[in-house]
């Protein structure tokens, strides 16, 4: 049997419980949302275990056999929402979560939130003590139910029941698959009752057909706009595409790329969301970034045109680079004003827009190749296969240094890049495939990377590809217990801390605000630093059943770590390297991460 098959078998054969007795027949009221789940063909569902949904936990273990969904134990609520979010985006494929009650659901939201700012799509199973007071026990129950529990994340989720019976809870099931899986995607929340769950039924009803109810197929744009917009974009003399939220798939990638290059089109990428354009394309535009970049800017000035695909902050960017008014004509593609709200500021700023497409890119960008007539490429990009690493370094560790690193260390490697950290230099690698990077987390939630690194992880068994997270030690050392789950289920995982010993974004802020008050900028590492004692990120790993290796302070002892690394992972084993690189940020992400003195 192939290497990848029996990591896969081996995930799968976990926790497999005995089988029910041949004598129980009866039928309860979790049973049947059980029943949904799998007629929804949901794979797997993730939770950390709450007596509030016990009915339904029950269910998915000795009605369903603890499959198709299996459950997959996590240590902390917020790393299950945060390992189907991962999940989603290195597969395209919806899984759920379940949080105990209204604590489970209050250490959930920052995962949620980040879903929510990222369009992704998590079918957030919740549940709360008895709505019927009367049927609640002593304290514990009280405690743990709430008028209106899903008040707590109403603001960012697209939708949210508490159904009051059975017939209900199924038709919430289906109808939050059907919301939460429409563009702009976004998690949802079902809230179940605990006494539902545990209430008897004479008869269980037959599973529903998922088909009746699945989400409705992306809206074609309209004719007229889409050949103006084609007559506008074939005239442009300096015409800018921003590529941002966008489709996975590569047949949605090549097609991409033949639009920048029939229209002779400059491209930007941007490392919030996850590759959707050869970075080393001759129409790309310098390095991606998290914020646009100089070379974007003086594009974006220099346009004449520029067409966005649902780019995150069009409005802000525009702006920022001086090209919002009298600037280029802008061809807008996104439906994200579908799910914009007065609580949360997620969509940015408002952008002009001369034409307006309120679909999904990937669909117009079908439609304008449908228009455009074929021309010569400009060029294409270079082959398969990153360019030769440089020789090991000397002195100490830096990000580069760990970038290259990793280049030496996996030679003609497929890798998935799931997240990398803030000081990441978008040229250090570059992107040649969807699945080469999956992006941020959406809404800056430290701690989320270890829980969305074993998601993807999981997406990823059996894909040929090696999953690599590298992660900062603030957000490691927050989320550090999620890694525990893939180490349980045997998904293959290497993770790299890139470890400054700090929580080096703020130290820029206080240098920035140290010189505009004129004080002394040495004091920048208080209330900031992680040391004394430095936390042992190798010795915590190997106590969650990982291999840990290090700490390593130089490209020498990394090199030698990251290839024992890759060996354990590539065996099917769980692998954290502790990477001790000098704080330090690409000049221009430390630019513009933080306001200039005197901006406010």
């Amino acid at each position: 049997m192939p290497r990848d098959e029996q990591m896969l078998d081996r995930a799968e054969a976990m926790d497999r419980p005995l089988p029910p007795a041949a004598s129980d027949n009866r039928a309860w009221g979790s049973d049947a949302i059980a029943d949904v789940l799998r007629a929804l063909e949901i794979p797997f569902i993730a939770l950390n275990p709450g007596a509030s949904y016990r009915g339904l936990h029950d269910s998915l273990v000795n009605r369903l056999g603890n499959t198709a969904p299996q459950m997959l134990v996590c240590l902390h609520e917020e790393h299950a929402v945060a390992l189907a979010h991962g999940y989603y985006k290195a597969s395209g494929r919806p899984i759920a979560a379940a949080l105990h009650s209204n604590v489970g659901l209050m250490h959930g939201t920052m995962a949620i939130f980040n879903a929510w700012c990222d369009r992704v799509p998590v079918l957030v199973i919740g549940a709360t003590g008895p709505v019927d007071a009367a049927k609640r026990r002593p304290w514990i129950d009280w405690i743990h139910s709430a008028q209106d529990q899903g008040a707590l994340v109403r603001p960012y989720v697209k939708w949210d029941a508490q159904p009051a019976s059975v017939p209900a809870a199924r038709e919430a099931l289906l109808r939050a698959q059907q919301i939460m899986d429409s563009a702009p995607r976004g998690p949802v929340y079902v809230n179940l009752d605990a006494a539902l769950q545990e209430a008897p039924l004479e008869a269980l009803p037959p599973p529903p057909d998922p088909g009746r109810y699945a989400p409705p197929p992306p809206p074609a744009p309209n004719p007229a706009l889409l050949a103006r917009a084609a007559t506008l974009l074939s005239g442009a003399q300096r015409l800018v595409i921003l590529m941002g939220r966008t489709g996975r798939t590569e047949a949605e990638w090549d097609a991409r790329v033949h639009l920048a290059e029939r229209l002779g089109a400059r491209v930007a990428t941007d490392l919030k969301c996850g590759a959707t354009f050869p970075t080393d394309h001759p129409l790309h535009i310098g390095a991606p970034g998290t914020f646009a970049s100089p070379a974007l800017q003086e594009a974006l000035r220099e346009a004449d045109v520029v067409l966005a695909l649902d780019w995150i902050d069009l409005g802000g960017t525009l702006r920022a680079a001086g090209a919002e008014n009298n600037g280029p004509r802008v061809v807008q593609v996104s439906p994200d004003q579908r799910i914009h709200n007065g609580w949360s500021f997620d969509h940015g700023g408002l952008p002009p827009a001369d034409l307006y497409f309120d679909n999904e890119p990937d669909v117009v960008v079908g439609g304008l190749l449908s228009l455009l007539p074929e021309r010569a490429a400009p060029g294409t990009a270079a082959p398969a296969g990153d360019e030769a690493p440089p020789p090991v370094g000397e002195g100490a560790l830096t990000i580069a240094g760990l970038a290259a690193s990793l280049r030496r260390g996996t030679p003609g490697r497929a890798l998935t890049l799931i997240r990398l950290p803030l000081g990441w230099d978008g040229a250090l690698r570059h992107f040649r495939h969807p699945l080469d990077y999956l992006g941020q987390d959406g809404g800056g939630g430290i701690g989320s990377g270890p829980g969305m690194a074993v998601g993807a992880a999981l997406a990823l068994r059996g894909s040929g590809r090696l999953p690599v997270a590298i992660l900062g030690d603030g957000d490691t050392m927050m989320g550090l217990s999620a890694l525990w789950t893939a180490a349980h289920y045997r998904v293959p995982l290497l993770v790299i801390v890139s470890n400054n010993r700090s929580f080096f974004n703020d130290e820029v802020h206080q240098e920035r605000v140290a010189r505009e008050r004129g004080r002394p900028v040495e004091n920048k590492w208080v209330g900031q630093s992680i040391s004394d004692p430095d936390p042992d990120f190798a010795t915590l790993a190997r106590g969650l059943g990982l291999l840990g290796l290090g700490p390593v302070a130089d490209e020498a002892a990394l090199d030698a770590a990251l290839a024992e690394a890759v060996a354990h992972v590539e065996a099917g084993g769980v692998a954290l390297v502790d990477a001790r690189v000098a704080p330090g940020y690409a000049p221009s992400m430390a630019k513009a991460l933080t306001r200039e003195p005197g901006q406010h």
